[in-house]
């Protein structure tokens, strides 16, 4: 319990309190309203006597604080995390500048961006260029986003290219999530909620326990369910035309079918984690985690917003504004359609289903001076689901209503033992094994076609069928040598070694007649691709400590990301293996930084500094020359920046913190043709290259034989949401009474600059400049046993668009002189929300 004599300050600390206090209220409308300047928080509560607290993190797999590890590296505690209820990715990426995420209804699922670098979202065979890591496994899905993160113990944001310690497809950065373990004594946890924006009730249960001296039990539990959307349903009922024929020469009989509004994005989920820690000996400790999770959505395309037409309206359905509003239209498939389409609801309405579970044990036997720890890993999921693929309530044959069925399977083996003697040298030493196959099915309906002879029935309203799979294999060996050869200066360097082979096909069991004759699909003919790549990623770091509170350190770092296959691609007559083939992207530059902790331990200063380039960086786009997706490696792209965090937590105001960051990342790409031209982009806007096939290169357009542009070379552009200035500023504070119990207080703000939101140099994408404001503030009682929360997010209700794409059947004129532009579809951020909370703890 706290000391009785910090909740009664003597009267000497109200004066400063006082001006302590009236400074950062003056300071932190100067700097909401005077951007750049904007802090990042990462902060964990401080002690009750003052002063910045240390946070212990694991970003080199040794127990480190954040100001001794010579790494750029975000940690925020558990309880920062309860304080805001940052209970997915996508709330942690809110808070966090430099880092974004745009969740999609296909392709991979989501876009995961650190300091301007990211994978796009359309092709599922795609990984993620930020790696996310749970108690130490890798996941490597986009999707990985809906799983439910809480009861966690601690979360790092390890920035920058991270090939040693984290193995897989790290060529961005890292996020390590690590789940809470059993305690030592009896822990109860009660929590629920809720949410007035889209009225979500939510609930959590914990409980952990020791069983006996040397074996403990942690069960935790959430579920949710929304009532409302965060979008509002502009769609109406729209008519869906459909001609029974095989054949464009013939007449055939129309059907006309109703198409029902879609969904508004309503969810539910539920997560359940156990986990076993047995420690038989002082140097033996088995963790043993499970998990199960599933999370369900009456739209996924909810969040798709037409925020860009040349007209004002949309393409498809002028009676459609187009405009940045949390609203969105689609449509259901027509019920008598839905009842034929694999894995569609019976009534036609749009929804996603995913589903999870996973299975981790961790080893560690901790002798010494040596450590030896494995982590095996086994984690599934599965995705389903259906939706208005043009993302607009529309009528006509236009209409695209796709199901996809997807399921990813990973087993992977980590082992390392490292030395901890802490004299002249030390080292580590480990190998690495996994084994992930993928499976992808997808139905498409479109264009008013119908078959009524197609075989099976199932197939009488499709397009097009794809039938996908890929399984992978890697390898990997990786060590690192520390030398300290005089005092208080630390040579490291080390590298990984990765073998990998990848075994794909991908089929088109079925496309109709008409678009077999038009040349836009090529069904019944398997593509097989049988792959191998191999890598060094070397990493050196100079780290030099002249006093214990300041450290300083530079390091060279490369990553590597593993090639692949789209399984998601669309073959046709003009396609080929080579455009669903892609190779392994790059990452090498340099990093420096550093860090202090000041004034005893009330100033937190940190500087980082960095430049980094990539190569074969990997993007995926629509070829609409061949009606195909092509992933191709899009030249070479290079981000630098510099990094400035602070914090403040005074002696004379216990309690107190202020804390914030001004991150700049200039993030553009190198030589990068042959990329694609966004639709509508003319000639004299940079779309004025040919692709060659032949070759599958790219040659400048030639007036003489050539009619029309596709290719355009993205040297000098911004890549995808990649602001040039981020940051944010924070305070906090916790008011201890004399009775014992404590208020907390919470000011978070963070700022974007204006971006382009896809990946191929669109100046229509650009989203505008932003401050997004989160605040909570909540009462403890004195037991500490009940705990009360009101939690806002994105208080200013800013809109803003993390990825997004052409409108399809919008946009004229590419490569041309006279184009016009596309409308432009945007994956949008969430709207206000307040939730109230309350906590029981015993």
């Amino acid at each position: 319990m706290p000391r009785q004599d910090q909740a009664v300050p003597a009267r000497h600390l109200r004066s400063r309190r006082a001006l302590l206090l009236a400074a950062s209220a003056a300071v932190v409308p100067a700097f909401v309203l005077a951007p750049p300047a904007f802090a990042q928080d990462t902060a964990s509560p401080q002690a009750q006597e003052g002063g910045i607290a240390e946070i212990i993190v694991t970003a080199r797999k040794r127990q480190e604080t954040t100001q001794d590890v010579p790494v750029a590296v975000v940690a925020i505690s558990a309880e920062r995390m309860q304080q805001y209820d940052l209970s997915n990715l996508e709330r942690v990426a809110a808070i966090t500048p430099s880092f974004s995420i745009g969740r999609t209804p296909s392709g991979s699922g989501a876009t995961l961006v650190l300091r301007g670098i990211g994978s796009n979202t359309t092709s599922i065979g795609l990984e993620q260029s930020v790696a996310v890591i749970v108690d130490g496994a890798y996941y490597g899905q986009g999707r990985t986003i809906n799983e439910g993160f809480f009861d966690l113990g601690r979360l790092e944001i390890l920035k920058g290219p991270q090939a040693l310690f984290f193995g897989k497809n790290a060529t961005a950065g890292v996020v390590s999530i690590t789940t809470a373990d059993p305690g030592d004594k009896l822990e109860v946890i009660g929590r629920a909620g809720y949410e007035f924006a889209a009225k979500q009730v939510y609930g959590e249960a914990i409980i952990s326990s020791p069983l006996s001296d040397t074996l403990g039990i942690r069960v935790a539990a959430r579920a949710s369910k929304q009532f409302d959307g965060y979008y509002k349903q502009l769609g109406t009922p729209q008519v869906y035309p459909t001609i029974d024929r095989t054949s464009t020469a013939a007449v055939g009989t129309t059907t006309l079918h109703s198409s029902e509004a879609a969904g508004d994005g309503r969810a539910k989920e539920a997560y359940i984690r156990a986990t076993l820690k047995w420690q038989p000996t002082d140097t033996l400790t088995a963790v043993l985690k499970a998990n199960y999770g599933i999370n369900e959505n009456n739209n996924p395309s909810a969040g798709s917003v037409i925020y860009y037409c040349p007209t004002g309206v949309t393409a498809g359905n002028p009676a459609i504004a187009c405009r940045r509003r949390f609203e969105s239209s689609a449509n259901r498939t027509p019920v008598d359609i839905a009842a034929t389409q694999p894995f569609a609801n019976g009534n036609g309405q749009t929804g996603n289903q995913y589903k999870s579970w996973a299975v981790n044990l961790g080893l560690t036997w901790a002798l010494d001076r040596l450590t030896i720890s494995s982590v095996t890993n086994y984690n599934w999921n599965r995705n389903t689901f259906q939706f208005d693929g043009d993302s607009l309530s529309r009528s006509g044959p236009q209409g695209v209503f796709a199901t996809e069925d997807s399921d990813f399977h990973a087993f992977s083996q980590e082992v390392r033992a490292q030395t901890s003697t802490g004299s002249f040298w030390d080292a580590m030493v480990g190998g690495y094994y996994q084994s992930t196959m993928r499976d992808y099915d997808a139905w498409t309906v479109s264009g008013g076609l119908e078959d009524s002879t197609a075989t099976p029935a199932f197939r009488r309203y499709l397009a097009n069928s794809k039938d996908s799979q890929t399984r992978g294999k890697t390898f990997a060996l990786f060590g690192q040598l520390i030398v300290r050869p005089i005092e208080n200066v630390e040579l490291a360097g080390g590298a990984r070694y990765t073998s990998e082979s990848k075994d794909s096909y991908f089929l088109q069991p079925y496309s109709h007649p008409i678009r077999v004759a038009q040349g836009i699909f090529l069904p019944g003919v398997t593509l097989r691709s049988n792959q191998d790549f191999q890598d060094w990623s070397p990493e050196a770091t100079v780290t030099w400590k002249p006093t214990p509170d300041i450290t300083v350190y530079g390091a060279y770092k490369t990553a590597y990301k593993s090639g692949g296959f789209s399984n998601s691609g669309i073959f046709s007559p003009s396609a080929g293996l080579a455009d669903f083939e892609f190779d392994p992207e790059k990452a090498k530059g340099f990093e420096a930084g550093i860090k202090t902790t000041l004034l005893d331990r009330q100033l937190r200063l940190n500087l980082t500094g960095y430049t980094f380039k990539y190569s074969n960086l990997q993007l995926d786009f629509f070829r609409s020359d061949i009606f195909a997706f092509t992933t191709i490696n899009a030249g070479s792209a290079r981000t630098k920046g510099i990094e400035l965090e602070m914090q403040f937590a005074p002696h004379a105001l216990p309690g107190f913190d202020l804390h914030g960051s001004v991150n700049y990342n200039r993030a553009r790409y190198g030589d990068a043709p042959g990329a694609p031209c966004w639709a509508g982009q003319t000639r004299s806007q940079g779309c004025n290259l040919v692709y060659v096939p032949a070759t599958d290169s790219s040659r400048p357009f030639d007036p003489a034989t050539d009619l029309v542009a596709n290719r355009q070379n993205l040297k000098g552009l911004p890549t995808a949401n990649a602001p040039n200035w981020t940051g944010n500023l924070g305070m906090s504070y916790e008011a201890l009474f004399a009775s014992g119990a404590k208020v907390n207080l919470g000011v978070d703000a963070r700022y974007s600059g204006s971006y382009l939101a896809t990946a191929f140099g669109n100046p229509f994408t650009r989203q505008r400049r932003y401050v997004s404001l989160d605040a909570s503030v909540g009462f403890t009682t004195a037991d500490e046993h009940w705990q009360f929360q009101v939690i806002g997010k994105n208080l200013t209700n800013r809109w803003y668009a993390i990825g997004g794409n052409d409108t399809p059947n919008s946009g004229s004129g590419t490569g041309t002189n006279a184009g016009i532009v596309a409308d432009q579809t945007g994956f949008a951020s969430v709207p206000r929300t307040v939730q109230a909370q309350v906590t029981f703890r015993y």
